[in-house]
């Protein structure tokens, strides 16, 4: 059957065995199999059998790479209790250097793709720049929100997958735009295997429990074959009252000179201080005013004395004075059950349906069709604080004006900040995916066309405070209105808001009708397509004095369309606290012809073995940009006595994708302080002075009288140019003569010009009056819009508007080495084999603009310099016994602050952390197989309950003082796993 092209036994074991610069290692297993059929048939070939593997279009024997590819195995899944294609790829070391987008991340963060989106970034280049095939063709965008680009990792079972192809440089000449960094190849299962499999996650604290059931059936028939795999994976999730390393967060100060903890004691469970987001009474001069709800005994804030506040003259029972000491720092109130019921891991249901088709039209061609379908289901629950804050109110409240209060003159205030777990949300994103083609063989040439659609439907639903509400509210506390009327967006009864009562504070009790009128639900709506249209044709051109010239010509055309719609609130600025958002619109073609010739140019001389060379070429046109070249080269150099070299030099193109041409104006606020002309007269830079000047701010602007900016994030349609990059690579490849060793090192080098990257107002505002070019000619200047000041209100020339989002900036660099040892061998226990994969990070900056210091991020927190993985394998009768272990080098942020890991607190120097060791994690499982039919997996996942390191929230992104933005530690603790398999 054509579609199921002869690969020898021999290849077949090397791809699940590991990498390409592996596979010769095969050759000891595949002489034992010297009565096989099929490689009988390969050896009495006129021609040698050849595959297609990612990096070539060309088919080759497969078995010496010009280019570094890693090849995992599905195995690995089921030996590490992987439950997700995600947890799959973060194995592997290119994304084991740089912080991966994990779910976590989507809890109180608006991430790309939407809450539970994962996807991965090669070599921390950025998602978008890593191209994802499923079967050789593109798999489209899946999430929800405007900035919907990349594959969800989440969308495919890994039950349905083989094995996963990584080309780990750049390949746009072959695959056009997003494979910057590299190309994942996504293979799925084929065959008639007929199987049901039942897998469990269970961690050894409760939290975080996986659960997932899949079945598969396939049928091979004389002229064709046909499987299904359907799938259903259900995650628990885990709230951050479920482990203590999530729970509140402590200070983590350490006193620098005897190491001792410099946190504040709570007084009400004698442990440090938690000092996460508290409620209470926020005041114009010092601390804040709480209930003490626990009747402890604190003193009460009008009793005089060290604890008393002196502006108070009386207030009502059980009211203290807290954070105006470090001794009462502790007496804050910043526990609570809505704190420990928060989402760390969102719940996440996936139920999904494979379907895979080939039939033989003729000897010489054949059909096929793909069709999936997932729908992913992410629910999080979370906190959030919410106080009398909107424009042109006073958010603080004079203590005399409330009942029960009283100060001594000195025009004391306080504003409410309440809690509230009203913040959930509830995402839905049904992906489809439908291919269809026709491949075959012309002679010893191979063609293939082929049309690909996807189509992505989002829904994402979150709860929202009424901003209209909270106006109407705060209007009527200041005695502006009587309450008597409705909302102008929400359309809700005025219903008053007790602010200053405890249940109001704390979010446990609210009163009569005010949830109703205050909180709300928004739901938007993201739709993707993408259709490709691709043909191809590869085969030999002609006989070269060494061999053949090979090539494959082809040509591809590309449609996608985007349209996010926030919910109704969210469009019209009406969420409370969150950032408003228009429609996001937008479509884009792409068409593209490429090229590549492959030629042996040297064979059988001194130190050289074999040479070949390898070239492609690709035009593209984007209809929202414009066209663009890329070419790659690359060499392949047999020396001899085992060894091989390789090299690579490729350039890359892409387009803008449409969210960062077509993003509509996401609003957000900044403090006036941003505002570099605050009291410029006195700046020594005269850059400042003059553009400040130029802009018409006077000299006596001297301190920012008005609220907040706005801050806008927008698209760059009409704006943006494409990125364009360049890779470079050189590798060398040992095997040992028995064929049980083998090593590589490839070093890579990558460097991406005119970098897209979305430019914050703050960048916008010093881009602008720190300009050489000056305040009329800088474009940067062109993004803000100023107020003019007047008596009315109050000679107030703050930053009215400034509108950042996507731009072309400057460049991105990485340089680094990876490195893999292969060595199996047999003994008296069995077959063993062992595999390191090693990465070490050289170099990796980034520079917003030309004049910009770079960025590096080698060595900070979720960047570490060296990482990889060592896995042990012991096969012996229907027994498999494996330990794999996972490491990354240390790591630390404190070059990033002036006196290193040192600061104050409460004028005393304290020690912060914000650096983790070297983290190795554990992990073993035993595979045993019953009756040939049946096969069981039981592991231990991070067996030795490796905590992921703690940090201190001042210094370092924390849930709890866990590091956030570190995708390399394990979140969950030990775990137990099992996977139960039964074939028909």
């Amino acid at each position: 059957m054509f579609t199921n092209s002869r690969l020898t036994k021999s290849v077949r074991i090397a791809l699940a065995f590991g990498a390409a610069s592996t596979l010769a290692l095969a050759g000891t297993v595949s002489a034992q199999e010297n009565d096989d059929e099929e490689e009988r048939e390969a050896r009495s070939s006129d021609r040698p059998e050849r595959i297609q593997v990612v990096g070539s279009r060309i088919r080759t024997d497969g078995l010496d790479n010009a280019t570094p590819i890693d090849i995992i195995s599905t195995e690995i899944a089921t030996e590490q209790g992987l439950n997700t294609l995600g947890e799959l790829l973060r194995t592997s070391t290119i994304a084991s250097g740089s912080d991966q987008l994990i779910s976590a991340y989507s809890v109180g963060f608006v991430t790309a793709g939407g809450a539970g989106a994962e996807s991965i970034s090669m070599r921390g280049l950025g998602a978008n720049r890593t191209l994802v095939l499923l079967n050789g063709r593109r798999a489209g965008p899946a999430g929800t929100r405007g900035q919907v680009a990349s594959f969800d990792m989440n969308a495919l079972p890994v039950s349905a997958v083989e094995r996963v192809e990584i080309l780990k440089d750049g390949a746009s000449s072959l695959y056009g735009s997003d494979a910057v960094a590299g190309v994942i190849n996504i293979i799925t299962k084929r065959g008639d295997e007929k199987s049901i499999n039942v897998t469990a996650s269970q961690p050894f604290d409760s939290g975080g429990e996986t659960f997932r059931v899949n079945g598969t059936w396939g049928t091979a028939f004389d002229r064709g074959s046909y499987r299904v795999v359907a799938d259903y994976n259900h995650n628990t999730g885990l709230k951050r009252g479920d482990r203590d390393h999530f729970g509140c967060p402590t200070r983590y100060f350490f006193d620098p000179t005897t190491g001792e903890r410099a946190d504040p004691i709570d007084p009400r469970t004698g442990e440090y201080h938690c000092n996460g987001s508290g409620y209470g009474l926020w005041n114009n001069h010092m601390g804040r005013f709480q209930y003490d709800n626990t009747g402890f005994g604190f003193p009460h804030l009008a009793s005089g004395g060290d604890y008393g506040n002196p502006f108070v003259v009386s207030a009502p029972d059980g009211w203290y004075w807290a954070g105006h000491t470090k001794e009462t720092d502790g007496w804050l109130d910043n526990t609570s059950d809505l704190h420990r019921n928060q989402t760390m891991i969102p719940e996440s249901i996936v139920w999904s349906i494979f379907q895979q088709a080939d039939y033989d039209v003729t000897d010489t061609m054949s059909a096929f069709f793909e069709l999936m379908h997932s729908q992913r289901t992410t629910k999080i629950d979370s906190v959030r604080q919410f106080w009398t804050n909107n424009p042109d109110l006073a958010s603080y409240i004079p203590i005399n004006t409330l009942p029960g209060w009283q100060d001594n003159g000195a025009g004391l205030a306080v504003m409410p900040v309440a809690l509230t777990d009203h913040y959930s949300s509830e995402t839905t994103v049904d992906y489809t995916r439908f291919v269809a083609g026709l491949e075959g063989s012309i002679g010893y040439w191979n063609w293939e066309a082929s049309w690909q659609r996807s189509l992505n439907r989002g829904e994402y639903e979150q709860e929202i405070i009424f901003a209209d509400s909270m106006v109407m509210a705060h209007e009527h506390l200041l005695g502006l209105n009587d309450c008597t009327g409705v909302t102008e967006y929400s359309g809700r009864q005025c219903t008053q808001v007790n602010w200053f009562t405890h249940g109001h504070l704390s979010g446990t009790d609210l009163g009569p009708g005010v949830a109703d009128f205050l909180f709300g639900n928004d739901k938007g709506k993201t739709v993707y397509k993408q259709d490709t249209v691709e043909g191809y044709i590869t085969g030999d051109l002609f006989d070269l004095p060494h061999g053949t010239l090979a090539t494959a010509v082809g040509v591809s055309y590309q449609t996608d369309e985007i349209q996010d719609t926030p919910g109704f609130h969210t469009r019209n600025g009406n969420s409370w606290g969150l950032s408003s958002a228009g429609i996001t619109a937008g479509r884009g073609t792409t068409t593209a012809v490429f090229a590549e010739v492959q030629a042996p140019l040297l064979r059988d001389l001194p130190l050289i073995e074999a040479l070949d060379v390898t070239a492609s070429a690709r035009h593209t046109r984007v209809n929202t940009y414009g066209s663009g070249d890329t070419y790659k080269l690359s060499a392949n150099w047999t020396i001899g006595n085992g060894f091989r070299a390789r090299a690579s030099r490729g350039t890359s193109f892409r387009a803008p994708a449409l969210f960062e041409l077509y993003l509509e104006g996401q609003t957000g606020f900044l403090g006036q302080n941003s505002d570099p002309c605050i009291n410029w007269v006195e700046s020594t830079n005269e850059i400042l002075q003059a553009n400040c000047q130029a802009a018409g701010v006077p000299e006596s602007y001297v301190a920012g009288v008005g609220g907040s900016m706005t801050s806008v994030t927008g698209g760059g349609a009409g704006v943006l140019n494409a990125e364009t990059s360049t890779s470079e690579g050189v590798g060398l490849v040992y095997t040992s003569p028995e064929n049980t060793f083998a090593a590589s090192v490839d070093y890579y080098d990558v460097t991406i010009r005119n970098q897209i990257s979305n430019v914050a107002g703050g960048n916008v505002l010093n881009q602008c009056y720190f300009s050489e070019n000056g305040f009329e000619n800088e474009p940067f200047c062109r993004q803000i819009d100023r107020r003019t000041g007047t008596e009315a209100n109050n000679f107030d020339w703050g930053v009215d508007e400034v509108r950042g989002g996507y731009l072309n900036t400057s460049e991105q660099r990485i340089r680094g080495a990876d490195v893999v040892l292969t060595y199996q061998t047999e003994t008296p226990f069995g077959h063993i084999r062992m595999r390191l994969n090693h990465m070490t990070q050289i170099e990796r900056y980034f520079k917003q603009f030309a004049d910009s210091v770079p960025t590096q991020y080698i060595g900070r927190l979720g960047n570490p310099k060296q990482s990889g993985t060592l896995n042990t394998t012991l096969t012996r009768d229907d027994w498999r016994f494996n330990w794999n272990i996972q490491y990354v080098s240390k790591v630390s942020n404190y070059h990033l602050y002036t006196r290193g890991n040192l600061t104050t607190y409460r004028d005393e120097d304290v020690r912060f952390i914000a650096d983790a060791p070297t983290y190795l994690m554990h992990s073993f499982s035993v595979n045993k197989t019953l009756m040939d039919n049946m096969d069981i997996t039981l592991g231990l996942a991070n067996a030795f309950d490796k905590r992921p390191p703690q940090a201190s929230p001042a210094a370092v992104n924390t849930a709890g003082n866990t590091m956030l933005f570190a995708s390399q530690y394990e979140l969950l603790g030990r775990r137990a796993f099992v996977n139960f398999s039964y074939s028909f």
